[in-house]
């Protein structure tokens, strides 16, 4: 069973340590009984997704503890989904764009869940921005210390995940490499410190939804939407540090190495 798991892991740079020691082994028993019986990955996905809705849609009926383990149900599921494609052969394309966009379908029928049954919307919906930034800042710099490029096909999904999710992935990208115009491999090495992508890994998916959970288990689901602005916060002063490590002279300094 160790040995699968470790298969099945995805690999990447940074540790979202609350997925590795809670979410993917409860992944891991979903992915061993489905395997046998071959399913589909984007069967899971589509299963996730299910859950994530049913917990918006207990969210709003006040029923809260219901709806905070149909979201841990959706976690679960989430990491299943990738763990199984990796543990069976199986990744796609298809199931990458698949995952993708029904997280920010689930993240946004959450957050307009949470304003429906506070009677708020500004505040739902600033909470949906900053988590998809925060998600999405996560996502890309852990791409692009990787030095991956950004990608998508033009399959009617990849063109849905070029208007979701490119434009983001190109505006980062742009930036980074604006930053790092004319500076040397050590220069880069620096700025995409471990560091950086290591505590940007503790923001992703699996912990967010966690946190999200625990805020609508206790009947103030609106208060993740603060957690998310304070995230944002959190991402801004890791990039200030960032830039600490290349100098005005656009030189890189070695001992923040």
């Amino acid at each position: 069973m160790a040995s699968s798991l470790a298969r099945s892991r995805k690999a990447r740079l940074g540790t979202e340590y609350l997925c590795e020691w809670l979410y993917r082994p409860l992944a891991h028993v979903v992915v061993l009984a489905l395997a046998p019986l071959r399913v589909p990955p984007p069967a899971v996905v589509l299963a996730s997704s299910a859950a994530g809705l049913a917990g918006a849609a207990e969210l709003v009926r006040g029923h809260f503890v219901l709806a905070a383990l149909l979201v841990q149900l959706k976690t679960v599921l989430d990491n299943a989904d990738g763990q199984l494609a990796r543990l069976t052969g199986n990744v796609s394309a298809f199931g990458r764009y698949l995952d993708s966009e029904c997280d920010l379908l689930v993240n946004a029928a959450l957050f307009a869940a949470a304003g429906w049954s506070a009677g708020r919307w500004l505040l739902p919906a600033l909470g949906f921005a900053a988590l998809t930034a925060v998600l999405s800042v996560n996502f890309n710099l852990e791409r692009l210390a990787r030095g991956a490029p950004a990608s998508w096909d033009t399959s009617v999904l990849g063109r849905v995940y070029g208007l979701l999710y490119g434009w983001q992935d190109v505006l980062i990208e742009r930036l980074v490499e604006r930053r790092l115009r004319g500076l040397g491999e050590d220069a880069r090495d620096a700025y995409h410190d471990g560091a950086t992508v290591g505590i940007l890994a503790n923001l992703g998916m699996s912990t967010q939804l966690a946190a999200f959970g625990l805020c609508i288990a206790v009947g103030r689901p609106l208060a993740f939407a603060l957690v998310a602005l304070a995230e944002v916060a959190v991402v801004a002063a890791l990039f200030v540090r960032r830039e600490s490590f290349v100098n005005v002279d656009r030189e890189v300094v070695l001992e923040h190495r």
